[in-house]
């Protein structure tokens, strides 16, 4: 078992609250054609959080639960930098838990 998997999980967690307590938690899921975008962070179909919510949280919740080979590399935050740059204020404790989970990936302490 990968020894950040426990870290990852608990990240994963702060990052779905941080999603909830913004009011960015969505109830129905976006449609089949916007979840299959080949684009990065389906930027084409989904909002930031939507990507996070339906595509990037499953993803790597299920890598974690089977134990799978975690990613070595992750640019979450320079990308919701970008994307919430007007409201930086708002999404600033979702932007830091997507950087602590950037570090945790690339094994920084």
């Amino acid at each position: 078992m990968d020894t950040r998997a426990p870290a990852v999980a608990e990240q994963l967690l702060l990052i779905e609250r941080e999603l909830r307590v913004q009011g960015w938690w969505a109830e129905t899921p976006p449609s089949p054609q916007a979840l299959a975008s080949e684009q990065p962070f389906c930027v084409d179909t989904l909002a930031f959080e939507q990507w996070l919510q339906w595509i990037f949280l499953p993803r790597m919740k299920t890598l974690v639960e089977r134990g799978a080979a975690l990613p070595s590399v992750s640019g979450i935050q320079p990308m919701a930098e970008q994307v919430y740059g007007e409201q930086s204020e708002r999404a600033r404790g979702l932007i830091r838990l997507l950087g602590e989970f950037d570090r945790l990936i690339a094994g920084a302490p």
